[in-house]
């Protein structure tokens, strides 16, 4: 996701541009440097990060499901649910899945200086920020890993450098990411419905993705298949007013993103956040774990056990933790089997992870996720299929079954 500074001071245009580069600039360099508060992030947390990179490498390919390695988004077509159509566009040809709910997608987004997208708008392709078709043959996507580590430094270079661009003069992969194209690949695949997340980042201006997006799903009269999120800064004074205006105008989650918006998920000052949404019966869908592509200095606020305060606090508010904890996954897990209020979306897990959840939940509580644009939804929807082929029941429940059950959509 993007990296931005949040709630800047009120500065003129030309002092919060110049401060807009700056802060652009630090977002494309690694992170590096001790802890500044051990408490919360230590050593200790930073030396788990690198070992679970290590174990990932050392056993991709070993587990129930051996090698599960492709080409490409594209390449996906060896697997027997998939195939390329005529124009050369992944298609999922089984005729026996139940159309998906994706409870994890994003618009195209442009921000502060960046001239509005047209989300009406419809291309040739879909350029995904992390785009594994970009060229021919297409990267080396190794389903066995959590999803991020099949890029390279050149790869995550480029979205570093769209991030910028989606800040300052428009990003031309952002312009892509509309809702013909997502509606298209959601047809594509057999995805029925997906619930569209923004996030607010606290900017001074150009930071209304709940509101355009909204608007925008209403003008393409898509409100039947992409349903609306709702998202507020938790340092925002008006953040309950917002959220109570969001919900009234059919926002079905809220989102939160620990790593983005710089704040600690057991933080007392979100705790009005979180019994608002006990009061409006509104799940939170948080950013859980370390994805590992992010600043390293944002490490610190992702990580799964901040999430628990909330889940003991308010056990009628359901907590779906995003990416089932992205590389702190055995902690999600482990929140997820002592919290009946926690759930796991599911997105970006290898396959020998996803099995390994799968085996411990019984599937209860699992979600299916996407996370696009970033990716092609077929990168989920493979691993999802690999590892329920014996586990009919567990398909649909990870499909569509607990997502209705979240979302209140069963009669």
């Amino acid at each position: 996701m993007l990296a931005v500074m949040t709630n800047p001071p009120r500065l003129s245009r030309r002092s919060f541009l110049a401060g807009a580069i700056a802060g652009a600039a630090a977002l494309a360099a690694p992170g590096c440097g001790a802890p500044s508060d051990p408490e919360r992030y230590s050593q200790a947390d930073i030396d788990a990060l690198a070992l679970q990179r290590e174990r990932e490498r050392a056993r991709s390919g070993h587990g129930p499901w051996g090698v599960q390695r492709y080409r490409g988004y594209r390449g996906l077509a060896e697997l027997p649910w998939f195939e390329l159509d005529p124009q050369g566009r992944l298609r999922c040809v089984a005729d026996d899945l139940p159309p998906a709910i994706d409870i994890h997608c994003h618009l195209g987004m442009s921000l502060l200086l960046a001239p509005e997208i047209d989300l009406q708008a419809r291309s040739e392709r879909v350029h995904h920020m992390l785009d594994c078709d970009a060229g021919k043959p297409g990267c080396e996507l190794d389903l066995d890993v959590y999803i991020n580590a099949n890029f390279t430094e050149a790869d995550l270079w480029a979205l570093r450098r769209d991030a910028v661009a989606q800040l300052l003069w428009g990003s031309r992969a952002a312009a892509t990411q509309t809702i013909p194209n997502l509606l298209d690949e959601m047809d594509a695949t057999g995805v029925g419905e997906a619930l569209i997340l923004p996030i607010a980042f606290g900017l001074p201006f150009g930071d209304d993705l709940s509101e355009r997006w909204r608007t925008a799903i209403a003008t393409a009269g898509a409100a039947e298949r992409l349903m609306a999120g709702a998202s507020v800064h938790p340092r925002d004074p008006a953040r309950i007013e917002k959220l109570e205006h969001q919900v009234a105008a059919g926002a079905r989650a809220l989102k939160l993103h620990p790593t983005m918006q710089r704040f600690y998920p057991d933080d007392p000052e979100v705790m009005d956040i979180y019994e608002a949404c006990g009061r409006l019966g509104l799940p939170v869908v948080f950013h859980a774990g370390r994805a590992g592509i992010e600043p390293e200095a944002t490490h610190r606020y992702a990580l799964p056990r901040h999430i628990e305060g909330a889940l003991s606090s308010f056990p009628q508010v359901d907590f779906v933790l995003g990416h089932a904890g992205a590389r702190d996954a055995a902690e999600a897990l482990a929140l997820a089997l002592r919290y009946d209020n926690a759930w796991l979306g599911i997105h970006g897990q290898g396959v020998t992870t996803l099995g390994e959840m799968l085996e411990a939940t019984g599937g209860e509580r699992m979600l299916f996720g996407t996370d696009w644009p970033f990716y092609h939804l077929a990168a989920t929807l493979a691993k999802v299929l690999i590892v329920t082929q014996e586990r009919p029941d567990a398909r649909a429940a990870l499909l569509r079954d607990n997502a209705e059950r979240l979302l209140g959509l069963t009669a």
